[in-house]
């Protein structure tokens, strides 16, 4: 069991200086870094072949210029090593897409809040259970990663796509000048809601979608669901309605992944099985 273990640490070890390798040429490769790498492995080529030769004063000298070396490039390069520690990290899938979701939500809110100050319309539907494929697909399909900018544009009145809505689904912008079903009962609307209020009071009322919508009017943002809407709706109780909606309890929570516990009980089932 023993001469087993001893065979099976020189495996361990070059699988973990293999994954430290790969793990460093991924993260510097075509970056400034990658010039400091190659710099690095000549100093060490010709500090070994330096103690190869035996040249005891440029081995001396070779490793007066490493040691220094070393406290300068974590100066220099502070920011690549940090952002490198910083994705070392062992935290579940779950809780990176809950933060990527509160980075959307962030985002969109923002966008919305922005139009609404420069009082330019909008109306976006963020999909949830119920699937807006059919109405994606007779409408301008965009298929791009969510950003600010690219909902702003969208809706700037000279361009051609501000008459419509937007589809969101999860954080896809998934298509754009949609046409949206207009309401067959939109009696409790007021007369300054138009056509845009009509259209995401309609399709709320067909799906459990979330529909976004501000005035081009007056400004305000409203959000229809469920056959109802909501008018002047701010900032702060927008967010906290879309979290409500689209981030479930079971899922608010971070979940870690515990490194060492799994490594003892991997270590523990491994040496139960050679017993």
């Amino acid at each position: 069991m023993i001469a087993l273990l001893q065979l099976l640490i020189p495996v361990a070890e070059v699988l973990v200086i293999a994954i430290m390798i790969y793990y460093l040429l991924s993260f510097f490769w075509n970056t400034r870094a990658m010039d400091l790498m190659y710099g690095s492995l000549l100093f060490l080529i010709l500090f070994f072949a330096s103690r190869w030769f035996n040249f005891p004063v440029v081995e001396k000298l070779l490793l007066y210029v490493i040691n220094v070396s070393v406290i300068a490039l974590l100066i220099i390069f502070q920011p690549e090593i940090r952002l490198a520690l910083s994705r070392l990290n062992f935290k579940s899938k779950k809780y990176q897409e809950i933060t990527e979701f509160d980075r959307f939500v962030e985002s969109i809110a923002q966008s919305i809040y922005r139009l609404s100050d420069r009082g330019i319309g909008a109306l976006v539907v963020l999909e949830n259970q119920d699937s807006l494929e059919d109405l994606a697909n007779k409408a301008l399909l965009v298929n791009a990663r969510f950003s600010p900018e690219l909902l702003e544009s969208i809706f700037i009145t000279t361009t051609p796509l501000h008459d419509g809505a937007v589809i969101i689904r999860g954080t896809t912008i998934v298509s754009a000048a949609t046409i949206l079903p207009l309401a067959d009962d939109s009696t409790h609307l007021s007369k300054s809601m138009g056509t845009r209020h009509r259209a995401g009071l309609g399709i709320s009322q067909l799906t459990d979608a979330l529909v976004i919508v501000v005035s081009e009017e007056t400004g305000k943002v409203s959000i229809a669901r469920d056959g109802i809407m909501t008018r002047g709706v701010k900032i702060d109780r927008f967010k906290g309605i879309i979290r409500s909606i689209f981030s479930h309890p079971k899922t608010t929570m971070s979940v870690h992944f515990n490194f060492w516990e799994y490594w003892k009980s991997l270590c523990k089932r491994v040496v139960d099985k050679f017993k």
